[in-house]
């Protein structure tokens, strides 16, 4: 069967930079899935699996409007070194979570940092970059009936 919409997919993939160096990937662990046509990968590798197959291993880039998104100012936030008391040994660099006024956990990277505030980037970390991905699919089948009522629920 190829890809194509509602085709529940299993695949392996890995981000590797240019320098070779993999940032990213599921060769290590379980495969990735997926419900083909809902959103669920970023819209450039999702555009590169539709009608492939299982067996299928290919190379693609996808440009960074294509994948994580741009880089966005507006998602840089100073906030308060108090806000941070929880967290000893704070420093540039460091992954924190946060959340938002719904609650909602949201993971940013401090890149500045003094005595009265913290500025983290809540940008994802691949936000910005063409991104490599080198996929192996797995297999492909019909999505069941149940899979496609949890993707609407979860829509």
């Amino acid at each position: 069967m190829k890809i194509e919409e509602n085709a529940f997919v299993t695949f392996h993939y890995a981000i590797v930079m240019d320098d070779s160096e993999v940032k990213d990937g599921s060769r290590d662990d379980d495969p990735l899935t997926y419900i083909h046509g809902h959103g669920m990968l970023v819209p450039g590798l999702e555009s590169a699996l539709l009608g492939r197959e299982a067996g299928d291993k290919f190379q693609v880039l996808v440009e960074a409007g294509s994948g994580y998104g741009e880089r966005d100012e507006a998602l840089f936030e100073v906030l308060p070194r108090e806000a941070f008391a929880d967290m000893p040994g704070l420093h540039k660099g460091m992954l924190v979570q946060l959340q938002d006024e719904q609650g909602t956990p949201r993971l940013g990277r401090v890149v500045d940092l003094d005595i009265r505030e913290v500025k983290v980037d809540l940008n994802h970390p691949f936000a910005g970059q063409d991104l490599n991905f080198d996929v192996e699919i797995i297999d492909v089948r019909a999505a069941t009936a149940e899979e496609l009522e949890e993707i609407s629920l979860a829509d």
